[in-house]
């Protein structure tokens, strides 16, 4: 396994990165609700794919890129703390690799897809479990948010991920990428 960022894993994060950008300033990847979250989010996609494709630094820096772009875009106060926007973010990419890495001799669909929703549940268990002990909101309204918000938005996740990365990495058709990330 090749180790640090290789011209590669610095093209893929940064194409990944800037779909997150264009996601996070045209706000179509926040979807306005009437939950006490505000908005489901698609955001956490490009992290989970760049995780599961390129390793957990890459999945790193795409969570960063998301979590930089919902504290600078918060419409509330719960998303202007560094700590409940940014660093939960951070562990989307990180999580959804090493789910896929501990799955995939299983299964390359399965790996992906059970990637892809840990990935999401990531992002809401953290954000929402950092806003509850931050004091934003109680842990009931974080449990109502988390089902409301959180499931639907890890449905969304696996189905776009196992789209995106199965297509990426060809599974099925016979073909095997000349590198797959996390590859040992």
């Amino acid at each position: 396994m090749e180790k640090g960022l290789t011209v590669r894993k610095i093209v893929i994060a940064g194409v990944l990165g800037a779909i997150a950008i264009l996601l996070g300033v045209t706000r179509l990847g926040y979807i306005p609700v009437p939950t006490a979250a505000g908005n489901a989010t698609i955001m956490h996609i490009p992290a989970v794919i760049g995780g599961i494709m390129e390793g957990p630094l890459v999945g790193l820096l795409i969570g960063l890129i998301f979590g930089v772009s919902s504290f600078f875009n918060a419409t509330v106060p719960l998303f202007k703390d560094p700590l409940v926007a940014i660093l939960p973010r951070l562990f989307i990419g990180v999580v959804a690799f090493l789910v896929y890495v501990g799955l995939r001799r299983v299964n390359q669909y399965v790996a992906i897809g059970v990637a892809g929703f840990l990935g999401s549940m990531t992002n809401t268990i953290l954000v929402l479990g950092m806003a509850v002990a931050r004091g934003y909101m109680p842990a009931d309204v974080a449990i109502g948010v988390a089902v409301a918000n959180g499931l639907p938005e890890a449905v969304v996740g696996v189905i776009v991920t196992l789209a995106v990365v199965a297509a990426w990495m060809k599974i099925g058709s016979g073909r095997k990428r000349s590198k797959i990330s996390g590859d040992m």
